[in-house]
């Protein structure tokens, strides 16, 4: 039996999903199964699959259901004692599986284990950004303000998902973020600091759209029905975080009223966030926007992101 099931949900993922399945066939740990759930795709993953020559990869077939179900039916048909999970076009550093499965070895009272990121765009280069999460130990009240934990970085001990119940189909977003404060309520976190995941950023990427992502609020609701009521005066913390996470894609998509408007209603949310590093360097960001303009804009991100990077080469992790 593999020690690790690695559960990709693909839909028409075929621009990145070779490159992904390429960076888990490259982990100096190999016991391992891939789990690739096609869910509905109209691209040719069928017949590509089919000429899979690694054994331990496998495709399984189901209508369009969408990423929770998707995930789910991994699960379902996983054998082993550790569920990792990579979303089809991100990336893994080599020795993630590694590392990871050493220190839920040696930490048995840890449940779910995940990394840092680096943030690509959609032609794999370094943004020169990289993002650690603070959600370790009991986790449960950094979680209920906001969801640092990246899917694709996540490994969990299987036990741990059936004792918790599949990921929540009825959520049309954030179905991960509901699924880690359901584990944090029972079980322990640890994060290794380490950017061993590539987080990759392109157009056609869900989080990407802040239309979207606004219907979604409904979640924040849902996850304060799962905590004891004590807990309850996070939930305008939540909202705050919230907001500046939508008003930062907003500007992605250049839109620096829309941008405003979110970073307002953070601060209405939860008054701490204007000092805080997250709101100044929007507050920055939408400034240089109102004063180049998009396009402007996005030349200033690619001066920044290549000093990231010079530093990053400087200076490594």
């Amino acid at each position: 039996m593999p020690k690790v099931s690695i559960i990709i949900p693909a839909y028409n993922a075929m621009n990145y999903l070779p490159e992904t399945l390429k960076s888990i066939l490259f982990q100096t740990f190999s016991d391992f199964e891939v789990l690739i759930i096609n869910d509905g795709s109209t691209d040719n993953i069928v017949q590509w699959a089919r000429e899979l020559p690694d054994p331990r990869v496998r495709l399984i077939v189901q209508e369009n259901q969408g990423v929770a179900t998707a995930r789910n039916t991994g699960i379902n048909h996983a054998k082993g004692k550790y569920i990792a999970f990579l979303d089809a076009d991100d990336l893994w550093e080599p020795t993630k599986l590694e590392k990871q499965v050493n220190y839920l070895i040696n930490h048995p009272e840890v449940g779910l284990l995940h990394t840092s990121m680096t943030l690509i765009d959609s032609q794999g280069n370094s943004s020169g950004r990289v993002i650690t999460s603070n959600a370790e130990g009991n986790a449960l009240k950094k979680l209920l303000e906001q969801n640092t934990v990246v899917t694709s970085s996540v490994i969990v001990r299987y036990f741990c998902l059936k004792n918790v119940g599949e990921f929540n189909k009825d959520l049309r977003y954030s179905q991960d973020w509901e699924m880690w404060v359901r584990i944090a309520t029972r079980y322990s976190f640890a994060v290794i600091k380490e950017p061993l995941v590539y987080y990759r950023q392109h157009f056609n990427n869900a989080t990407k759209n802040w239309q979207m992502l606004e219907q979604g609020f409904g979640v924040i609701e849902k996850l304060f029905q799962l905590v004891p009521k004590e807990l309850i005066f996070l939930k305008n913390r939540s909202y705050g975080y919230a907001n500046i996470y939508l008003a930062w894609k907003a500007l992605q998509n250049g839109d620096r009223q829309q941008a405003t408007y979110f970073r307002n209603n953070a601060i209405a949310y939860y008054s701490r966030l204007r000092y805080s590093p997250w709101c100044i360097r929007l507050s920055i960001a939408i400034a240089i926007m109102e004063w180049l303009g998009f396009d402007g804009f996005n030349r200033v991100l690619v001066i920044i992101y290549a000093f990231r990077r010079r530093i990053v080469s400087i200076f490594p992790q």
